[in-house]
């Protein structure tokens, strides 16, 4: 007998999020996460540009989510990036931060679904030694309480991310993010040096860093990855 169809939502960030055919080749790593599982797995990507967990829930996007749960859907939770930056219009202080992470927790399971936290990916800053600065620290960290205070499933993204920058190092990472020299894509004429969003190939690696989160804590949504060899 087939298994029920499961629905995976994601809500977070850029960093996450579908991109437009003019922001190529940059690329969120909800797209290829979605390619990887089997026809019974639906993936809906609603982490959008430059969103904190405080500006989603300003701007309404988070209610349509909730009235779409049941029991055979999961929600993947990611914010921090925009939320930690105090000059930026969308910070979001700690504690409300917590607050709005719970408040996705606790609302996804009154609809019977199954929240998913995870910290935010890495950014690619390397200091004049080579080491790898962890950028995301605090905002990780409440992440990492929240799941934890909770027995919310976690899948620590940043801790994950900055294992496989630090083993690439500061040259051969940059293959994973949007670092294109002028003329080399008509997007992008002038060329771009970013270490935050990610190239086709970095979505992917991000994407399998995820998966393999999936398998790590053993949720059923593992029996629908499609596997194959890199």
């Amino acid at each position: 007998m087939p298994s029920a169809p499961i629905t995976v939502h994601l809500i977070g960030d850029s960093t996450a999020a579908e991109k437009e055919p003019d922001a190529r080749p940059e690329t969120g790593w909800g797209t290829p996460f979605a390619e990887r599982f089997e026809d019974s797995v639906t993936v809906k990507n609603h982490a959008r540009n430059g969103r904190s967990t405080r500006t989603f829930l300003e701007e309404d996007r988070w209610q349509p989510v909730v009235r779409d749960l049941t029991e055979t859907h999961y929600v993947f939770i990611q914010f921090g990036h925009n939320d930690e930056v105090p000059s930026k219009e969308q910070y979001t202080p700690p504690d409300a931060f917590v607050a709005n992470l719970e408040k996705f927790v606790d609302e996804t399971r009154d609809c019977g679904a199954n929240p998913v936290l995870l910290t935010p990916i890495a950014r690619r800053h390397f200091d004049e030694a080579g080491e790898l600065e962890d950028t995301h620290r605090e905002y990780s960290e409440l992440t990492r309480t929240v799941a934890q205070e909770h027995n919310v499933p976690l899948i620590d993204a940043d801790e994950r991310s900055r294992s496989l920058l630090r083993e690439l190092g500061p040259d051969e990472s940059k293959s994973l993010f949007l670092h294109l020299s002028p003329d080399e894509h008509p997007n992008y004429p002038d060329g771009v040096t970013d270490d935050t969003h990610f190239s086709e190939e970095g979505a992917r690696r991000m994407a399998d860093l995820v998966l393999e989160g999936v398998d790590d804590l053993e949720l059923e949504l593992a029996a629908h990855v499609v596997r194959y060899d890199r």
